[in-house]
């Protein structure tokens, strides 16, 4: 037919190519990603990885067309002049400059799913709004890790190649009706499939695919990360707000259940100062104290004075960490809040009263001080901490001596914790915190003690030690203190970070920080070694026992030196699901329905016994999580967290 003689045959063609050369691409960054992190996500045959990048075929798709639309709709538009070199080298820049920005996120995942161990999201610009020095950390991470650029710019080159290998011929078309009425056929057809593309499928019954449903197609939820990809993470999570309120029970099965309110009734004459360390990225992997009876193949501990604290304290081995992010550790220790799938203090709802340790001991007449040497504001802490209510702040800024500064991040830990020693305490009883900065990238220690720590089988190894001089530094200094003899202090991890053994390769185990309480009052009996299941958030409700708050306390935390018998719920989020210890099994939960059943002891979850295992405790712990969950989301959005 003559009216077909019009359409845009070889155009559409070209266009096809140029489209599967992205998905082609996105498979080798599939590929790369884990296998620059296969001793974190594993893998058991090659059947079984064809398995994952197939199913990741429909995340590429998400984030081709996301990136490709203007490409698309310019390629397909009838403007007459579409096979003239010069639009078709608008067309070249226009499709590299957008694959290959989206292409690089994908690359920045190859290093920091290690410390992140989730897909990159929209939460980077969290972090970045409160920091100065994003583009020095990127050129430092470049600098350390340069097969990451060179892989890039290698794959970038052969898209390009490949790219100009198939080139559209000039044509003019000689009957214009044709033309447009065909071009505008194809360009609505075209348009149906990109929506679908994006959607994930055409049911108008089905949400978009999230990340979460990467889930659905893997036996270990951590290859999950393998079927996405990171531009769909990051796309998937722009603007997007998972804060919505659901109803699974009624408000008498929470009160009984979750018990979102604790009472303790001690007596305290005397009110004990609090000093809590939150530790910059002090996984339990590092510390001695928390693997003696782990069976740990050749393990090294690189923590030697919080190994010899740890003896004289009590500690909790099995510790979990509330969140992913510094700033979750905040909230996490503090508040008793721990950041799911988005973080609670990056949502809408975070400014808004809070009960906390903070606000607790504002009550009972304590001075309470904020310490994070790094240029005020930083990591969000000085916003938050104004949340909560902290009384002072101290930061880069009021140490006001720039020659201690680590040139990245933050004050020395060594001179920044001695200042921290010497200047709280003025007016007593107090409430401190502290946060460290130099156990992080870029994993640099003071010139001046270059060869003092061993280096480690990882970067983080030399740093973690450092720290660890610093708090005993830092100890020296403090018992000389008036106020250090009625004074308890708290040690924990804010995240974990780079890992060595295998043990802690195991999923759940990403989350593991230690937990230290110490006091040299024998008055607290702070003593012994508790194997109980434990998490960031019962540092608050024990702290506000101990200096005797006798008030109902909110928090889904517990006391862990009560008697009193609440249940205990471990809650945090991989990014992409949230997950719960409760009694003797991990659920793992999607927002709608609990999806995995995992024995307490399975840290990998390998085996999910959702279908084998219906046993009163397991239906009941499925019930507890979402009635949690449903408590959460209430207390969140409806602003009921004082």
């Amino acid at each position: 037919m003559k009216f077909l003689k019009e359409f845009r045959k070889e155009e559409l063609l070209v266009l096809l190519y140029r489209i599967f050369l992205a998905y082609f691409f996105y498979q080798i960054a599939r590929f790369l990603f884990w296998y620059f992190n296969k001793d974190l996500i594993k893998v058991e045959s090659l059947s079984d990885y064809i398995k994952l990048a197939y199913h990741g075929i429909a995340f590429d798709t998400t984030a081709i067309l996301y990136v490709n639309a203007l490409f698309i709709l310019l390629s397909l538009l009838p403007l007459v002049i579409n096979t003239q070199k010069g639009f078709q080298k608008v067309l070249f820049w226009i499709y590299f400059i957008t694959n290959g920005l989206a292409y690089a996120m994908n690359f920045g995942d190859f290093i920091y799913y290690k410390f992140s161990q989730a897909r990159l999201t929209s939460a980077v610009f969290q972090v970045a709004e409160h920091e100065s020095n994003v583009s020095q950390t990127l050129m430092i991470s470049i600098g350390q890790h340069p097969f990451v650029l060179v892989w890039y710019l290698v794959l970038m080159m052969l898209w390009v190649f490949l790219y100009k290998k198939v080139k559209v011929k000039e044509k003019k078309p000689v009957r214009l009706l044709p033309y447009f009425l065909t071009s505008i056929i194809t360009l609505c057809i075209t348009t149906v499939l990109v929506v679908g593309g994006i959607r994930g499928d055409f049911k108008h019954s089905t949400r978009p695919i999230n990340m979460v449903d990467a889930t659905r197609f893997v036996t270990n939820p951590l290859q999950g990360n393998v079927v996405l990809n990171s531009t769909f993470s990051f796309f998937r999570t722009l603007g997007t707000n998972n804060f919505k309120e659901v109803h699974f029970v009624d408000e008498k099965y929470i009160e009984e259940n979750v018990q979102p309110y604790k009472v303790y009734d001690r007596k305290v004459q005397n009110r004990p100062n609090i000093v809590i360390f939150i530790v910059e990225s002090f996984g339990r992997e590092y510390s001695g104290a928390f693997n003696k009876d782990k069976n740990i193949k050749d393990y090294v501990s690189y923590t030697p004075f919080m190994d010899s604290l740890a003896s004289q304290s009590l500690i909790f081995p099995n510790t979990f960490a509330n969140g992913r992010q510094s700033i979750h550790g905040m909230s996490s220790v503090l508040a008793g809040i721990p950041s799911l799938t988005d973080a609670f203090t990056g949502s809408p709802y975070s400014n808004q009263k809070i009960q906390s340790i903070v606000s607790v001991c504002n009550d009972l007449g304590y001075d309470t001080s904020f310490y994070h040497g790094a240029p005020n504001g930083s990591m969000g802490f000085l916003g938050f901490g104004n949340i909560l209510g902290f009384k002072h702040y101290y930061g880069k800024t009021e140490y006001n001596h720039d020659e201690d500064f680590d040139g990245m991040w933050a004050i020395w830990d060594e001179p920044f914790l001695q200042y921290f020693a010497k200047n709280v305490g003025k007016k007593q009883p107090f409430m401190t915190t502290v946060f460290t900065a130099s156990s992080h990238h870029p994993f640099k220690i003071p010139e001046k003690y270059n060869g003092k720590f061993k280096k480690g089988k990882i970067e983080m190894h030399e740093p973690i030690q450092y720290t660890d001089y610093a708090i005993k530094k830092y100890f020296e200094t403090a018992k000389k203190q008036p106020w250090f003899n009625n004074t308890i202090f708290v040690f924990t991890g804010d995240h974990t970070n780079q890992i060595y053994y295998p043990e802690y390769e195991k999923a759940m185990n990403r989350f593991a920080v230690p937990l230290v309480f110490y006091s040299p009052n024998p008055e607290y009996n702070l003593k012994g070694v508790n194997l109980e299941t434990a998490q960031q958030t019962d540092i608050y409700p024990t702290l506000a026992d101990l200096i005797g708050y006798n008030k109902p306390i909110r928090s889904w935390g517990k006391s862990l030196v009560s008697d009193k018998n609440y249940t205990s719920i471990i809650a945090n989020s991989d990014g992409n699901t949230e997950q719960f210890i409760i009694g003797n099994y991990m659920y793992r939960f999607d927002g709608k329905e609990i999806i995995g059943v995992y024995d307490k002891s399975d840290l990998n979850l390998e085996k999910n016994l959702i279908g084998q295992l219906k046993t009163p405790e397991v239906e009941k712990g499925k019930q507890i999580a979402k009635a949690w969950y449903q408590d959460y989301m209430d207390r969140v959005i409806n602003r009921k967290l004082n």
